[in-house]
């Protein structure tokens, strides 16, 4: 009898749980509320209510996991949506930027607008390109890396592998400092230097000022990377009486090598867009200058600033200017896509 009454026992550690289609549900409910409170209240931003929306999802959450599940279980739902919300209002701004960035931007961008420079073209005229911008960005982009990339690895190197004592500290503590710098504050060192020799805007002294700025993030990153390589690595080519130098060349560097490169990849990718060093160094130039080392020279993130900035009453420089922003951020998607697939192809194999 008692075994009998056992099993019609509920088990009191199972308990009645929404079924899977409940949060979308709930959504579609909050976002159907969300609109009638802003059409009732007269509120025209999207934003508004977006906000209402998502904060009428995370207490409907709330309510009816509580009545139905209790609420322990009602918390885990509340954290979860939670999170849900807060990767929403981090897309729906990026995918808007891009969006309205590829719209506008097709409207010129053609290959005639990438061989061309604006040349004798007027800012308010129709016309014209890009093609000065991307050479004078690939140029004092490609020098920042050669100066940045060998001294940040060869920092990171230091630290990791020798690392010891006060200069070690001293050598972190300023890499942290140069981390958090502002962009204008690094132009503003090289303009300086430039003013004592009288020296005339030109290219490279874009990149002096952009390697400042990439090289505490190759030195964090391939920091990082180096930290990650197991020490028995180390101790056992040492064991061999490999000297540490060779070590670190041969062992320690291969191994971490498709973090370092992904690293300064996406280090490239943070200069890429930087306007106000070069703005204060390159000043900018509308016909096509392929010697960084004299002459002001012209690149994208320049060039962007310029057309917007020149684009009252002129639709057309308003078109050169959202066109010039969608190559740059394509520039910048290939950048990533490339570091990925070389973190993909350096990563270790694994076998089953």
């Amino acid at each position: 009898m008692s075994t009998a009454i056992t099993e019609k026992r509920p088990s009191t550690l199972r308990g009645a749980s929404l079924p899977k289609w409940s949060p979308y549900a709930i959504a579609a409910g909050s976002v159907a509320l969300g609109l009638g409170i802003s059409a009732a209240a007269g509120l025209d931003s999207s934003i508004q209510w977006v906000l209402i929306a998502g904060l009428l999802f995370v207490l409907g959450t709330y309510a009816i996991a509580a009545r139905v599940e209790g609420r322990r279980q009602a918390k885990d739902r509340v954290a979860t949506a939670l999170v849900w919300v807060a990767f929403l209002l981090a897309v729906v701004p990026l995918v808007s930027l891009v969006w309205s960035t590829v719209s506008r931007g097709v409207k010129v961008l053609d290959i005639y607008f990438l061989t061309h420079s604006m040349g004798l073209v007027a800012d308010s005229e129709p016309g014209g390109g890009i093609y000065h911008a991307i050479i004078g960005s690939l140029e004092q982009v490609g020098l920042a890396t050669l100066i940045a990339a060998p001294i940040g690895v060869l920092t990171a190197i230091y630290l990791v592998e020798y690392g010891r004592g006060k200069l070690a500290k001293a050598v972190t503590f300023f890499v942290d400092v140069m981390t958090g710098i502002p962009s204008i504050v690094a132009g503003l060192f090289i303009l300086s230097i430039m003013l004592m020799f009288d020296m005339q805007p030109f290219g490279f002294a874009g990149s002096l000022a952009l390697a400042i700025l990439m090289m505490p993030v190759v030195v964090r990153s391939t920091e990082e990377m180096l930290k990650l390589v197991p020490n028995e690595l180390r101790e056992a080519s040492l064991a061999l009486g490999i000297p540490k130098w060779r070590t670190i060349l041969k062992v320690v560097i291969p191994t971490s090598l498709g973090g370092i490169t992904t690293g300064i990849m996406l280090a490239i990718a943070r200069i890429a867009g930087e306007t106000a060093p070069v703005l204060l160094l390159v000043w900018g130039n509308s016909l096509i200058n392929s010697n960084p080392f004299e002459g002001a020279q012209q690149s994208l993130p320049l060039y962007i600033y310029q057309q917007y900035a020149n684009s009252a009453g002129s639709g057309a420089a308003y078109d050169r200017a959202w066109a010039a922003s969608l190559t740059l951020i394509a520039f910048v998607m290939i950048l990533n896509l490339v570091a990925r697939g070389i973190a993909r192809w350096k990563a270790p194999k694994t076998g089953r």
